[in-house]
């Protein structure tokens, strides 16, 4: 725990489901955290309001003051910190950043969740020492950030590195997106359930292991295909084994496209199964341009579930840090 006269930076990764709140001290320990539910059906104001109590109770409970906040949240942000669009939160347009600094009267920095969490994997985790990096977050969904000269890509419009919505198969399956044949509408976790749902549909005898574990068709997850693979069940295997190379595919247009030394893999999905990260480093050192590879590694995220409060206490040190 850091000392008590160490000026802290607050951390808040914002979802649809819920929101953690930390306290993190300059080498990225959390000292203090709260989680809760987010609830964003109350409305952004209810919770904007939950995000101030529960900063104000962890600076409390630690008996510290703060530089400012960061927040790192999942949709498209524009650079005044306006939220244009989370369909996580079902959100169009909200001015989360000036609303939070107005109730707090700290600075805030605002930026997508994978973005937060690929600055606290650079700063505080696989890619610490590294200047030229890209992760890879592989959970419900497929979200990106790139690191490149030490530099975080932001974009013309801010939001770069949506590497989940690059197209690896031309008009193929629907993404949540517009667009048809995206990385993450084949190795997104909903798409590797929604994959597994439809195999079982075609051939229910070969899906009896996955409906047993599951209780039902629809209630398939990407969970249930990976623990039924470890299992040695067929169709969940050969459902893993085409995941990789979904996966891979991606990638191989990653590297070759950014050149990075390093590829940090995370996220629920490639938490759940770390055998992914050997696998797809095989097929990108098989398929990738030679000279994109030569210098690269490709490692699995450090920091787990606490990137993305790390990384937006860190993206606000940083920030902050530069205009005071």
């Amino acid at each position: 725990m850091a000392g008590n006269s160490e000026v802290v930076t607050i951390g808040v990764d914002l979802g649809g489901t819920k929101v953690e709140t930390a306290l993190v001290d300059a080498a990225g320990r959390i000292v203090v955290s709260r989680r809760q539910p987010t609830n964003p059906e109350k409305g952004p104001d209810a919770v904007i309001t939950d995000i101030v109590a529960c900063v104000e109770a962890c600076l409390g409970e630690a008996g510290k003051t703060t530089q400012g906040l960061g927040v790192g949240v999942a949709g498209q942000l524009d650079r005044t910190g306006t939220l244009r669009f989370s369909p996580n939160l079902g959100w169009r347009n909200v001015p989360l950043k000036v609303k939070l600094e107005d109730a707090l009267d700290i600075p805030v920095v605002i930026n997508n969740d994978v973005r937060a969490a690929t600055w606290g994997e650079w700063r505080h985790g696989a890619g610490w020492g590294v200047d030229d990096m890209v992760c890879l977050f592989v959970g419900t969904g497929i979200g990106g950030g790139v690191i490149s000269g030490g530099q975080l890509l932001s974009g013309c419009s801010n939001t770069a590195a949506e590497l989940g919505h690059m197209t690896i198969v031309a008009d193929g399956r629907r993404c949540h997106c517009p667009n048809r044949g995206c990385l993450e509408a084949y190795a997104g976790g909903w798409a590797i359930a929604e994959r597994a749902q439809e195999a079982v549909h075609a051939n229910p005898q070969a899906g009896q292991r996955l409906v047993a574990l599951a209780g039902g068709v629809q209630q398939i997850s990407a969970a249930t295909v990976t623990q039924a693979c470890r299992e040695g069940d067929p169709l969940a295997c050969r459902l893993v084994e085409e995941t990789a190379q979904y996966l891979a595919a991606g990638v191989v247009g990653i590297v070759n496209a950014f050149n990075p030394c390093l590829l940090v893999l995370g996220g629920g999905v490639i938490q759940g199964r770390p055998e992914y990260v050997s696998e797809v480093e095989r097929l990108v050192r098989e398929n990738a341009l030679q000279t994109a590879v030569e210098g690269l590694r490709i490692v699995m995220a450090a920091l787990g579930d606490k990137a993305g409060v790390i990384g937006a206490a860190a993206l606000a040190r940083d920030r902050i840090g530069k205009t005071v």
